[in-house]
């Protein structure tokens, strides 16, 4: 059975809007790309044409991952999500124990995971040992550096 991948609305807007910037632009600037390259000649000794047909493969490969994403795409109604426990679609307010800092998280599906920007995975170490929580617990996460303690002040939608 295929993986399936949890998205909140506005991850499954930005994953359609980069299929279609794959399908409609992207596709087009490359067969350009490789129609030039093929007016140089000799395809042996033509590095435009195999850096064009190298970048074509990894945006196929993308648009077919990209296909296979929204195909088995489980969307998540925000306005059905529950602020008593940590889920996928919430956001967190932790307290690091061990340095008293404050840390906001939104915990998402994997295929939405961008931790620059606070959005973690619920496989993630973070994610996946804060899930079921309530408000006001302390859980434990196994980390690479070791345990580390979170204390959990807020669940927001």
């Amino acid at each position: 059975m295929a993986k399936q991948f949890i998205l909140t609305d506005d991850g499954l807007k930005k994953l359609e809007a980069e299929l279609d910037e794959l399908k409609t632009v992207r596709r087009k600037e490359i067969a350009d790309k490789i129609k030039v390259a093929l007016s140089f000649g000799d395809l042996s000794e033509n590095s435009e044409y195999d850096e064009a047909k190298n970048e074509q493969g990894k945006v196929e490969n993308r648009i077919a991952e990209l296909e296979a994403m929204l195909k088995n795409a489980k969307v998540i109604d925000e306005d059905d999500l529950s602020t008593d426990t940590v889920s996928i679609g919430c956001k967190v307010r932790l307290l690091d124990m061990e340095y008293n800092d404050e840390l906001e998280y939104q915990l998402v599906g994997s295929a939405e995971a961008d931790p620059k920007v606070g959005r973690i995975s619920d496989e993630s170490p973070i994610g996946s040992a804060l899930l079921g929580h309530k408000s006001g617990d302390t859980v434990t996460v196994e980390a690479p550096a070791g345990e580390v303690l979170f204390k959990i002040l807020s669940i927001d939608r």
